[in-house]
């Protein structure tokens, strides 16, 4: 595995946020998997609480965008870190804290661990 495929998983995230479909969203997380959410206090536990959040995140249309990626591969786990940011369909623009955390699960990679937090300043 590369930093580019670990990089390109972001970029299929991204473009599921663009089909508006929460549930489309939601698939690329483990079952197991863990969401700790920008615009929300919640912790995100498992597919439907996952779900949940996207319905309200993505109707405000988000498109994302990494603006510094940092990549490191352990064998079956593999972390992005860095900083993303995220256009609204209102025009504003919130920059965030990101990792993801992915685990191979013998056919592809699946976010096990996502936290997300705007930026303090």
């Amino acid at each position: 595995m590369s930093e580019h495929e670990i990089t390109a998983l972001f970029d299929e995230w991204n473009y599921a946020l663009l089909t508006g479909d929460p549930k489309k969203v939601a698939s690329l997380y483990a079952t197991d998997g863990i969401l700790l959410p920008t615009v929300s206090n919640k912790v995100r536990h498992n597919h439907a609480e996952i779900e949940d959040y996207f319905v309200h995140f993505l109707a405000k249309g988000p498109v994302g965008k990494i603006d510094e990626a940092n990549v490191r591969i352990f064998g079956e786990l593999a972390i992005n870190s860095g900083i993303y940011s995220f256009t609204f369909k209102d025009g504003s623009v919130v920059p965030a804290r990101f990792t993801f955390v992915y685990r191979w699960d013998g056919e592809q990679w699946m976010i096990v661990e996502h936290h997300s937090s705007q930026m303090p300043e």
